[in-house]
């Protein structure tokens, strides 16, 4: 198998890697996660938001699996050995700058280093929008599917309505968020082209 490129949060890696750390729930790798942000200003519900989607992520690729008990609360993962196809990019800060993200220009935190991170040349700005482009697209149609396949058990077993509801709903807030990012991200790219 071609070897795949997986940019993740070095905090939650060095995390993960620990010793005994073999299973956790979403709630347990949040409150670690959030211990680990001393000096930032954050809420609680971000760390929680920015924590599930990584674990969505490592489901994705195989890297987690979800215990076979499954839970509307409290869900517990186990951790995998890293897949072998994977070429793992650990990146510095993750948090602070999907925070960023999320909040737009003037919300972001204070961060002097932002600024001296705009992209040399225009082809590095479209090289790292398209993969941008890529990863949140992927992000999205999981998300979307994931909706679906909720959309049809609820329509199967309705009675599973109170078990599984909660986590439909966070399951279509999550695409809503993502085809908003997918958007924004389109736009900057047809404007960067209409410029040239």
């Amino acid at each position: 198998m071609k070897s795949a490129t997986f940019t993740f949060d070095r905090r939650l890696y060095e995390m993960l890697q620990r010793d005994g750390c073999t299973k956790f729930t979403t709630r347990e790798l949040r409150d670690a996660y959030a211990r680990q942000l001393d000096g930032t200003n954050f809420r609680i519900a971000d760390v929680r938001r920015y924590v599930y989607e990584q674990i969505r992520r490592l489901l994705r690729i195989g890297w987690v699996v979800l215990d076979e008990d499954r839970r509307v609360r409290g869900q517990v993962y186990h951790l995998q050995s890293i897949p072998a196809h994977l070429q793992l990019e650990l990146i510095e800060n993750g948090f602070e700058n999907n925070l960023k993200t999320a909040c737009g220009p003037g919300q972001a935190l204070a961060a002097p280093e932002a600024e001296v991170v705009s992209l040399k040349s225009s082809a590095d700005a479209d090289r790292h929008l398209e993969a941008l482009h890529k990863e949140i697209r992927l992000d999205f149609l999981s998300s979307m599917g994931e909706v679906e396949r909720f959309k049809l058990l609820l329509e199967d077993m309705p009675h599973l309505r109170d078990k599984v509801e909660g986590e439909f709903l966070e399951a279509k807030d999550r695409s809503s968020r993502l085809l908003g990012h997918l958007r924004a991200v389109e736009k900057t790219l047809k404007t960067l082209a209409a410029t040239r």
